[in-house]
């Protein structure tokens, strides 16, 4: 009786490890292939759920369902015009059939080696056939113009292909490569670019030497500027000058006159009023023309010995 019990639990153990290696949970994200003593047995597993296998002699193995990260290494490459640039890398990809997939790469770390010498192989050509201006720029577009003198100054090239055109250049020869992978690259960008530093230095001395070159010609339009300013300041300065020292001259014409007629309506009106005048002007030529320092010499007709003479 014993000896039944032992065995229907040993049975009943056999079963439940048979039940449970007889079936797989796939999941959402995931896809599957049966393989037998390392060889695929049957179509790939996509559907989430439940699936069976027999047990013991069937190997479950699961693959990725979702769009992977390809990050490639920042590489120095030459341009068709000769100029050496760092180039940086990145792509997205995915696994489309699982079972060709495994037969060619077995797992997604040879996938990722593969796809390094696939899509750094096509960068590497795509960036040599192409001159820099078409690998760093993407559209042929104006510059911003700010001031008059930058339209001779700023001009870009154009362009005859552009980033983003190499950017599917490099999409479409990479697939057709990985076309027999059972993998399909769904994008592929660059990163970031660099020149090199030799090149990056002569880059910078050019743009330093063309702001300076702008520098001296904005210093050279402010001095012509200035000179016109200072030139109308001087002109101007000249002509109210001018203006008001005719203004001047006539208004001490006018006040002249005045004080003649006033004068003159003030001593004719009798002898002595007339002889008082001619007095008054006389002592104001004497106090003028003399000071306590200065010898004359006067003839006896002279209004000065006159006067003079009546003192005494």
């Amino acid at each position: 009786m014993r000896k039944r019990k032992i065995g229907t639990v040993i049975g009943v153990a056999v079963w439940i490890i048979l039940l449970f290696n007889s079936y797989f949970i796939l999941d959402e994200t995931e896809q599957a292939i049966v393989t037998q003593f390392g060889k695929p047995v049957g179509e790939p597993r996509t559907t989430p759920g439940i699936n069976f296998k027999t047990p013991f002699l069937h190997k479950v193995q699961f693959f990725d369902k979702r769009y992977l990260e390809w990050d490639g290494d920042k590489n120095q490459v030459p341009t068709k015009d000769k100029k050496f640039i760092f180039v940086d890398t990145y792509a997205r990809w995915e696994i489309t059939n699982p079972l060709q997939f495994f037969i060619r790469l077995r797992d997604e770390r040879s996938a990722q080696s593969r796809l390094d010498d696939i899509l750094d192989g096509e960068t590497r050509n795509a960036i040599a056939s192409h001159d820099l201006l078409d690998v760093v720029r993407s559209t042929n577009r104006d510059p911003e113009i700010t001031e008059e003198f930058m339209e001779e100054i700023e001009v870009l090239e154009d362009i005859s292909v552009g980033r983003d055109k190499i950017e599917q250049i490099v999409l479409e020869k990479a697939n057709e490569r990985t076309a027999d992978l059972g993998v399909r690259i769904l994008d592929f960008r660059f990163k970031r670019m660099n020149y090199v530093d030799e090149v990056r230095d002569r880059v910078y001395d050019r743009m330093i030497s063309e702001r300076n070159r702008i520098a001296d010609q904005f210093r050279s339009e402010g001095q012509g500027q200035a000179r016109v300013t200072l030139g109308n300041k001087e002109r101007d300065l000249a002509q109210i000058q001018s203006e008001a020292f005719k203004e001047a001259e006539e208004i001490k014409g006018r006040a002249d006159a005045e004080a003649t007629n006033v004068y003159a309506a003030a001593y004719n009106k009798n002898r002595q009023s007339i002889d008082l005048y001619k007095f008054l002007r006389t002592m104001e030529s004497f106090e003028k023309s003399m000071d306590e320092n200065t010898s004359i010499v006067l003839s006896t007709d002279s209004e000065f010995f006159k006067y003079l003479r009546k003192l005494n």
